[in-house]
């Protein structure tokens, strides 16, 4: 029963709120200046080409140098002011130098969408805490340098948008996925720390939190422990409609909420529901979740040394393992997740399935 009344009221809430931010306006993006990390493939591509639709100049930067190229030239096709910077957000410089990149190229920075992740499957025993230092370097302490960097830029010229892309992994942690959901907890904190003592502007931080999205980007993720096993089931998650979001789609309301200073924005009512269920009721999210791994997920293996998806093979026959993750695959050659100059999109390490 409390479930129940539990679930019925931050239904209500969800349904209630959304409403309400749908009156909110959303502000002209025309002419101002956007940083997007993680931005030569996937998720931060689109982000990158829902801007640039909206008026935006770009200033795009992930690791593969040719990838980001790719990803520029595609949206310059398009009519697009864009300037690519390749670089490592995990070093400590990077963030001054993005930063200065782009006062250097438009004179100011108005936009900084902090979208870089990495992913690794597989049990806590597969994880060693060299796998957690790195996702915290890059999803954690990469968005927070590059906030500080460009905090006082924005507070100069009067105005400026943070955006820091979490994860329903950063407001319910999910087995398997530990490294990820840890990095993605503290992402978290930072960005509603960072709304909270910046208050309604003239600086505003939005935290946006994904489900699972069919990037395609689940070829690149690693996994590790019962390798091929964990890639069947993420793979299907990243693929089947009912569980996964059309990435476009995400890209799309991402950018509304950016334009309307939301503090935040779910993807998904579902997810909504089930990111206030956990903090409302933990004492049953948990059991709740270790059952789940019981009969779904693979049992640890002693083998832990992680292979990136594009390299294992699916437990399921193949053709219906190709049949249930045909839009996954789509998405994956679309979205430039297969490391082929994009016919239709294009994308960056870190674009993750899971944002």
């Amino acid at each position: 029963m409390r479930l129940s009344l539990a679930a019925i009221t931050m239904a209500g809430a969800a349904a209630a709120v959304a409403a309400y931010r749908r009156r909110r306006p959303e502000d002209d993006l025309a002419g101002e200046v956007a940083l997007v990390t993680g931005a030569s493939r996937g998720l931060g591509l689109l982000i990158a080409t829902e801007l640039a639709g909206r008026g935006c100049r770009l200033l795009l930067c992930a690791r593969d140098g040719a990838e980001l190229e790719r990803a520029a030239d595609r949206l310059r096709s398009t009519g697009a002011e864009v300037a690519a910077v390749a670089c490592d957000v995990t070093r400590e410089a990077s963030a001054g130098q993005l930063v200065d990149a782009a006062r250097e190229r438009y004179g100011r920075l108005d936009i900084l969408v902090n979208n870089a992740g990495i992913i690794r499957v597989g049990p806590v025993e597969s994880a060693s805490a060299a796998d957690y230092e790195a996702a915290l370097a890059t999803m954690t302490m990469a968005p927070v340098r590059l906030a500080l960097a460009a905090l006082p830029v924005m507070r100069a010229q009067g105005h400026g948008r943070i955006v820091t892309i979490t994860s329903i992994g950063g407001k319910l942690s999910v087995p398997h996925l530990l490294p990820y959901s840890t990095a993605k907890f503290a992402a978290v904190g930072f960005s509603e720390g960072l709304r909270a003592e910046l208050g309604r502007g003239p600086v505003t931080v939005t935290t946006v939190v994904p489900g699972l999205m069919r990037t395609g980007s689940h070829v690149r993720a690693e996994f590790a422990g019962r390798k091929n096993q964990e890639f069947t089931w993420f793979s299907l998650g990243a693929s089947l409609p009912l569980v996964s979001m059309d990435a476009e789609r995400a890209a799309r309301q991402i950018v509304a909420a950016i334009a309307a200073r939301r503090p935040e924005v779910f993807l998904t009512p579902a997810g909504q529901v089930v990111g206030r269920l956990a903090g409302l009721v933990p004492e049953l999210t948990a059991p709740v979740l270790h059952a789940v791994q019981n009969i779904a997920l693979p049992d640890p293996d002693p083998d832990g040394a992680a292979v990136p998806g594009r390299e294992l093979h699916p437990t399921l026959p193949g053709s219906v393992f190709a049949a249930l993750t045909s839009l996954g695959r789509a998405a994956a050659a679309r979205f430039n997740e297969l490391g082929r100059t994009p016919g239709s999109g294009g994308g960056n390490r870190g674009s993750d399935p899971v944002a």
